[in-house]
């Protein structure tokens, strides 16, 4: 009756529900409902309408459309579920209803408190550390599979391994995979595996199901058995949108039990196709590497030269400067006695003493003669023998011709007797020993 107290005027029944809605939705919030369904009716707009009852009482409930096709599983008379609702007025009709958020089937919120809270201690204990999953070989020799012998996710993920690796050796290990004990037994089946270490890598798997189906799957024992297995572990339970405890904790987490057959084998047509691939690719780098080699060998054919040939090269190349030398001397020469024709003809010319210059053109004819004789000599020496050469060039030779080198007090060559004077301290070295002598006469010139 509060709700008319400050209003006089009359209502109508439009604004009567209007008000009952607002009031009810105010005062009763979002919250889970627990029942027993029935009069399940799906419209053609796939709107669903149904009542939810229990031994007293019953209401009832809407669950539009887009709400509706977020659930995985079909809802019918007779199930006991749980849905998350909005109490509230259908004004049209006057009727008290649910507006259904959510549904789940009954007892699934413990499960998946029991989930949660197994999730996290085992997560906390580091059971789901990625840096303690090891990798899948890329090649195993041997494939274990632990799951129903009846199951037709076995059939599956047989069917795969035939297609992708006939003769890849498979080894079953039988265990429920749903039912009273089955977590216990898989756990059994998988420590089994990891002891007998037949096979290189660990398939566990069953197909899609409820939450009650799958949940042998997040069973504590069998999560530690695959964190306790030695051999790498593939977790392929239910769909695509099911995660279980065990899909967590194994080192490899498929969608599907096909897909954790395509991702524990590898492909016989794809390793053919890489490895004709290679192959093409290896031929390709021989031929090319062959190519390149041979081409090399052709340059450094074209460089090598036989030892003989390069003998005869070289003494060819020898004669040539010999002739050369030979050539320049008799050029030289021929030069010089040029010269010496016109020196004479202009000494002639201006009456010069005829005897000292006779005596003078004696001494270089002699001088010219001793210089060609040496210079053929030197060269021939040099072309025979470099040691040679530089021991006829000895200054030690000449001394030991019986020549010696006088040195003044100072230390210096005494070229010029003028430059003695008598009592003079000079020093003589002689081809072995050396000795000190005082000047007793000098004279510049020659003798």
């Amino acid at each position: 009756m509060q709700l008319f107290a400050h209003t006089a005027a009359v209502i109508s029944v439009s604004e009567l529900n209007r008000m009952a809605k607002s009031a009810i939705e105010q005062a009763l919030p979002l919250a889970w409902i627990g029942g027993e369904v029935s009069n399940f009716v799906r419209a053609a707009s796939g709107h669903c309408y149904f009542s939810l009852k229990d031994a007293a009482a019953q209401v009832r409930c809407v669950m539009f459309r887009n709400r509706f096709q977020l659930l995985d599983w079909q809802p019918g008379d007779g199930m006991q579920v749980e849905v998350r609702a909005l109490p509230t007025l259908y004004e049209a009709r006057g009727e008290f209803q649910l507006n259904v958020e959510a549904m789940r089937r009954s007892g699934l919120g413990a499960l998946y408190a029991a989930f949660e809270r197994l999730k996290a201690k085992l997560a906390q204990e580091g059971l789901f550390d990625a840096r303690r999953k090891r990798p899948l070989p890329p090649f195993p020799r041997c494939i274990g599979i632990v799951t129903s012998p009846a199951a037709a996710a076995l059939r599956d993920v047989l069917t795969v391994l035939r297609r992708r690796m006939p003769s890849l050796p498979v080894v079953i290990y039988p265990a429920p995979v749903q039912g009273e004990g089955a977590g216990a037994r898989l756990a059994a089946a998988v420590a089994a595996a990891g002891a007998r270490r037949e096979c290189d890598v660990l398939i566990v798997c069953r197909g899609g199901g409820s939450l009650e189906d799958l949940w042998a799957f997040n069973d504590e024992a069998l999560a530690r058995a695959i964190h306790a297995c030695p051999v790498p572990v593939v977790s392929g339970v239910g769909h695509e949108t099911d995660f279980t405890i065990a899909d967590f904790v194994a080192d490899a987490r498929a969608p599907t039990p096909t897909a954790a057959a395509q991702l524990a084998c590898p492909d016989r047509a794809e390793l053919a196709e890489r490895t004709a691939l290679m192959l093409r690719r290896l031929r390709r780098d021989m031929r090319r590497a062959l190519e390149d080699r041979m081409q090399q060998l052709d340059h450094l054919s074209r460089r090598l030269t036989h030892p003989a040939a390069r003998l005869v090269t070289q003494r060819t190349h020898l004669e040539h400067l010999a002739t050369r030398l030979a050539t320049g001397l008799r050029h030289g020469v021929a030069t010089s006695r040029r010269d010496l024709v016109e020196l004479a003809r202009r000494l002639r010319a201006s009456s010069p003493d005829t005897g000292t210059l006779q005596q003078e053109q004696q001494e270089w004819a002699q001088r010219l003669r001793v210089a060609y004789s040496r210079g053929m000599q030197e060269r021939a020496t040099r072309l025979a023998a470099l040691q040679a050469n530089l021991a006829h060039l000895n200054p030690r030779a000449v001394l030991e011709r019986g020549y010696g080198i006088v040195r003044a007090a100072d230390g210096t060559i005494v070229r010029d007797g003028a430059r003695l004077a008598g009592g003079d301290l000079v020093g003589l070295t002689f081809a072995r020993g050396w000795a000190k002598a005082r000047v007793t006469d000098s004279g510049g010139g020659e003798s």
